[in-house]
């Protein structure tokens, strides 16, 4: 297996970066949010609220856009990963992001192999665990690809065009109200705070923070002279993230507009039957197999670019590290068949705690460290815009945190 990592094709000094590199960032920040439980969610959401739940959708993609706007300029214009900044800011603080990050990351993996396994049964009628291991297989043999970097730019650009085609299929023949969801998207009858917290929380939480920006600093898209490109990058991953979430939700409400009950075990797969059938059944197999494949890959490569800055040894032996953390996640999941419910609360709980504290790191670096920005003035809206998003990241954490009350019971 090579040694070379992911950021093999990084540009020389002055170039611009590639434009598929580019492209695999916005799609890897993408993908990494759409997993099977953004699936799942926005399904039980959609069913729950109606067409009103295009109002929280509405809410919760502007607030994305705010924090991602921060987190990809600072690190961005930076050139340094949140890691990296955090312990410039305050010393042993990216030690502490990366084991939350890391731990995390490797939690929720084994529920994203667990994912790729209940696609794949969907798909072809695979035995659960054998599909757990054809999709970690798959991933890892992203990372045993000599140019691994243009590989997982490849699979997540292609996988995640090709979730949104087929969404958009099934959005299509379950003919929705759009005129209805038009109108709630901003005049709702039903305003849910919980679950548009919960909703930006499972898009720009944990390690899904990180994923885009930390490719984008792999391809060599930094300093203060692409900060136009690098917002046009951190817009455009996040609207790939919420085009999705409205194809789903339109697919979904087009379903239970007509007065359909889903099946309670698995509510996405019973509206995609519902809309078309069973080749609806099989397009839902897809979707999930290449939503939770796509959050499998930027799950793994994220956590472990937050150990590339402590040791020339990680940085040398990157893609093996990434191979393994797959390798140990596969692992869990065909020991267990599921990730460990007591370690998904703690996971929870834990990710909860990444947003407040690593975009304060951030906030603080663009507000009172310009020298870490190479003398960029950080622009006084996007930080105020930044302060509003960080207040509601303390909300999020602080309920995140309450689940740890479970794990006492």
């Amino acid at each position: 297996m090579t040694d070379r990592t992911p950021v093999d094709e990084h540009p020389a000094p002055g170039t611009p970066a590639p434009r598929g590199a580019l492209l695999g960032a916005m799609f890897l920040m993408a993908t990494s949010a759409i997993g099977p439980g953004f699936i799942t969610q926005t399904t039980v959401f959609t069913a729950q609220l109606g067409a009103a739940f295009a109002f929280a959708i509405l809410v919760s993609l502007l607030v994305d856009i705010a924090i991602q706007l921060n987190v990809w300029r600072v690190v961005g214009v930076s050139g340094m990963r949140a890691q990296e900044l955090a312990n410039r800011v305050l010393p042993g603080a990216g030690y502490g992001l990366a084991a939350l990050d890391i731990f995390g990351g490797l939690v929720f993996n084994i529920g994203n192999i667990a994912g790729t396994a209940l696609g794949l049964n969907a798909l072809l009628g695979l035995d659960v665990k054998i599909g757990g291991g054809i999709s970690a297989l798959v991933a890892i043999a992203v990372f045993l690809s000599r140019r691994a970097g243009v590989a997982m730019d490849r699979i997540v650009v292609l996988l995640g065009g090709a979730m949104i085609l087929l969404t958009l299929y099934v959005a299509f023949v379950s003919d929705p109200p759009l005129g209805e969801a038009l109108k709630q998207s901003v005049a709702p009858e039903t305003v849910d705070f919980l679950v548009i917290t919960t909703l930006i929380g499972g898009t720009v939480g944990g390690y899904i923070t990180y994923a885009g920006a930390h490719r984008m600093v792999d391809s060599g898209l930094t300093g203060p002279g692409n900060v136009r490109q690098i917002n046009r990058s951190a817009v455009s991953g996040i609207l790939i993230t919420g085009l999705m979430r409205v194809l789903l939700f339109l697919a979904v409400l087009g379903v239970v507009a007509g007065g359909v009950t889903l099946a309670k075990e698995n509510a996405p797969a019973s509206a995609f039957e519902h809309a078309a059938g069973e080749a609806g059944l099989r397009l839902f197999g897809l979707i999930m197999w290449s939503a939770a494949v796509t959050s499998v890959i930027g799950a793994s490569y994220t956590s472990v670019s937050f150990l590339v800055s402590f040791s020339s040894f990680v940085e040398r032996h990157r893609n093996r590290l990434v191979v393994a953390f797959i390798l140990v996640s596969a692992a869990v999941y065909l020991a267990l068949g599921t990730a460990p419910a007591k370690l998904l609360v703690l996971a929870g709980a834990l990710n909860g705690l990444i947003l407040p504290f690593g975009l304060a790191v951030l906030l603080w670096a663009a507000a009172r460290r310009r020298d870490l920005l190479g003398g960029y003035r950080y622009p006084v809206w996007l930080l105020a815009v930044g302060a509003a998003a960080w207040l509601l990241a303390l909300y999020l954490g602080y309920n995140s945190l309450s689940g740890l009350d479970d794990l006492w019971r």
